[in-house]
């Protein structure tokens, strides 16, 4: 029986595998970038085809990261229907999440549709209701790694989990697809051979569907031309080309090509990435399944480091939820280990559970190379590393900052980022949303070791926050001198202030007289407790569609004379906070200008389950939201357009209460949702006004 370290280390190695490929291929994917394109302006794909700020949001890894979640929202017994719903409730209306190409021709976008008017899940995705075209796209096998995560070493339960998740959208062949991704991925972790991963993979679909014949004709080819993977996709063009499969991006040709990749990748990762993006059609999709199965099955490896580096740890997924979309790839790994574990039936270390809803974070640097996604700003003579060489007990590793020879007075800045902003992007075609991860109140805790190798000994360090906005650095504790005894634990509170914060780390100052050369080691980065976010309107900007510190979905939100403004012609939202607070107190100055619904929100949970109250026609209102509302309380009150009016909604464990300019009207008892972000909502056609939002938990989360 596999380890849990060992199914933690093989997830982690799959996903950093995914997100190479993903971002090695999207440079060239099509329509523009044709095979012959590639080929003849590349040659020989061996490095990123493009530099990139950050990770740039991909449905590829927006699916693996969402979807998987209907475990946790529905059970492990979930259903078709249940994650249907998840893909509702965690997807933006018309941006973000997936490729909105239009009813009928984007099979993710003809699905949600579906949902939306009424049609559950399997049917939303059936050739029976949309046909064998758009039923057999690509789709059917880019979103579906996790299943094959969270089923280590089971290909059988691994096929039928993700055929299950995706006849949300897809039928046919593009279930078959998912069916041999998935069981290839939870082969990949205790195969031997690449062939034994296929061979039990294809094991799990018909062996006369169309799928089968064109896997099967590349392994055919394979045998015959081991050496000559063009060769091989000139044989897939030929026989199993487009011309040959309607629609925008059928799964027959990519599946040729991502199984052309992996036979011809011989097990080695960046190898199996390259082939897949040289190959063309759908670039980003093959490499990135491709390598999920080959880098679960090879595991982490210094191969990697030209690839691996540049991710850093970190990917953006474009969700709804602003906290989530900020991914901490060895945190992610964690969560689907956990998921893996309770599917077996297996004991769950506590610690892992309490991670699972963590208001706050908690960065170990436990597993091979991690990094946790921490960056360096100021003079080029710091750098970061993991390290094995030094840790704290019950951990493997250590982040080590490498102090080149500073001069006097030279330093820079050590950190990890909150919270992002458009100008952070080069490539927004799937358009993410955040909010903050930290927020002021909040503990941080870190812990240090100074191995100083030359100079005077005169290394100073100190906690600091970034101002988003304005850029202003402020220092959270005091300059100190590390210990170079052995560990020493630092300690601060994130400080009040209406900005948000997009970094928070050590600075690092040297004031000796000899050159310094020597290391820093970081450990144990820890944020926890209760958050206090203030947002002043006028402090924002208009990015993303919304505003920025939001997500939204539906509605045109803009700023106005200092206000946040909504206008919506049905239901509309924008979201803020973290998505594990507790217990909240949402106060919220709020104008009704038009119609009958002017909402705050809380432990919203996403675009379908959560909290509201405020204003409904001429009454005041305590709603529950489960995919249809549920008034909980309600009683009359004459609101005035145009007036101000300050509603405080306050969730503290069953308990809910409305409040209007400091007078309590309202109440409630329900117990669905224990946590969620905070917002503003319109429930019908209508314009808002809100003016400052405070949201001020009162209980610390885990």
């Amino acid at each position: 029986m596999l380890s849990e370290t060992k199914i933690l280390e093989k997830i982690y190695a799959g996903f950093i595998a995914k997100a190479i490929g993903v971002r090695l291929g999207a440079p060239v994917e099509p329509t523009i970038w044709s095979y012959e394109r590639v080929r003849d302006t590349y040659g020989e794909v061996t490095q990123y085809l493009r530099d990139f700020q950050n990770f740039a949001a991909d449905d590829d890894t927006n699916g693996p990261v969402y979807f998987i979640r209907a475990l946790r929202d529905y059970g492990l017994d979930c259903t078709a229907e249940d994650v249907g719903k998840t893909w509702l409730n965690y997807a933006a209306e018309e941006h973000g999440m997936y490729w909105w190409g239009g009813y009928g021709v984007s099979t993710e976008h003809t699905a949600y549709k579906n949902l939306r008017a009424g049609i559950p899940a399997p049917l939303s995705g059936a050739i029976a209701t949309n046909g064998t075209t758009v039923a057999e796209q690509i789709g059917g096998q880019i979103f579906i790694d996790s299943w094959g995560w969270v089923n280590p070493g089971n290909p059988a339960k691994a096929a039928e989990m993700s055929a299950m998740a995706a006849s949300v959208a897809h039928d046919g062949d593009g279930l078959k697809g998912a069916r041999f991704c998935a069981a290839a991925i939870a082969t990949a972790f205790e195969a031997t051979s690449i062939d034994e991963i296929i061979e039990t993979a294809l094991a799990q679909i018909e062996p006369d569907s169309t799928y089968a014949r064109v896997c099967r004709a590349v392994i055919d080819f394979h045998a015959a031309n081991p050496d000559d993977w063009r060769a091989c996709r000139e044989m897939l063009g030929a026989e199993w080309g487009y011309d040959r499969y309607p629609g925008v991006c059928h799964i027959i040709p990519n599946a040729g090509v991502t199984i052309m990749a992996i036979l011809y990748g011989a097990g080695s990762l960046p190898r199996t990435a390259e082939i897949a993006t040289m190959a063309g059609w759908d670039t980003d999709c093959n490499a990135g399944n491709a390598a999920a199965i080959v880098g679960t099955f090879q595991g982490l490896d210094a191969s990697w480091d030209k690839y691996r580096k540049p991710i850093n740890d970190f990917l953006v997924a474009s969700g709804i939820v602003g906290t989530i979309n900020i991914v901490d790839m060895p945190s992610f790994a964690r969560e689907l280990t956990v998921l893996a574990l309770q599917l077996a039936g297996r004991d769950v270390p506590a610690l892992w559970l309490e991670d699972m809803t963590r208001r706050g974070l908690r960065f170990d640097f436990d597993l091979p190379g991690a990094t946790h996604g921490f960056r360096t700003a100021g003079f080029n003579q710091i750098s970061l590393k993991h390290s094995d060489e030094r840790h704290v007990e019950d951990s493997r590793g250590s982040l080590e900052i490498q102090l080149d020879r500073l001069e006097r007075g030279q330093g820079g800045r050590v950190f990890w980022k909150p919270f992002y902003r458009r100008t952070d992007f080069d490539d927004e075609r799937y358009r993410p949303m955040f909010t903050p991860v930290v927020d002021a109140g909040q503990t941080v805790r870190f812990k240090l070791w100074l191995d100083p190798w030359n100079g005077d000994g005169n290394l100073r360090v100190a906690p600091y926050v970034r101002r988003t906005m304005s850029g202003k650095i402020e220092e959270a504790g005091a300059w100190d001198v590390p210990s170079a005894e052995g560990w020493q634990q630092y300690e601060f509170i994130v400080p009040e202030g209406v900005e948000a914060i997009d970094e928070i780390g050590i600075s690092i100052e040297y004031f000796g007289r000899l050159k310094f050369l020597g290391r820093l080691f970081l450990a144990d980065f820890e944020v926890s407790g209760a958050g206090h976010t203030v947002i002043a309107p006028e402090t924002e900007v208009q990015e993303w569609g919304s505003i920025s510190r939001f997500t939204y979905n539906r509605g045109h939100w803009t700023k106005q004379g200092g206000r946040i403004h909504g206008h919506t012609s049905g239901d509309a939202d924008i979201w803020t906070g973290h998505y594990y607070a507790r217990d909240v107190t949402v106060t919220a100055d709020v104008q009704r200008l038009a119609g009958r619904s002017q909402l705050v929100t809380a432990r919203v949970q996403g675009t379908g389950r959560f909290y509201a109250a405020g204003f409904e026609g001429d009454e005041l209102v305590i709603l529950k939201e489960d995919f249809g509302s549920t008034v909980l309380a309600r009683t009359p009150f004459a609101v005035e357009t145009g007036k101000s009016y300050e509603l405080a909604f306050t969730v503290e464990g069953e308990h809910l209460r409305l409040a209007v300019d400091g007078k309590a009207l309202l109440s409630a008892e329900d117990g669905a949702y224990q946590y969620g972000m905070s917002g503003i909502r319109m429930a019908s056609a209508g314009r808002i006004s809100v003016g400052t939002i405070d949201i001020r938990e009162t209980v610390q989360a885990s």
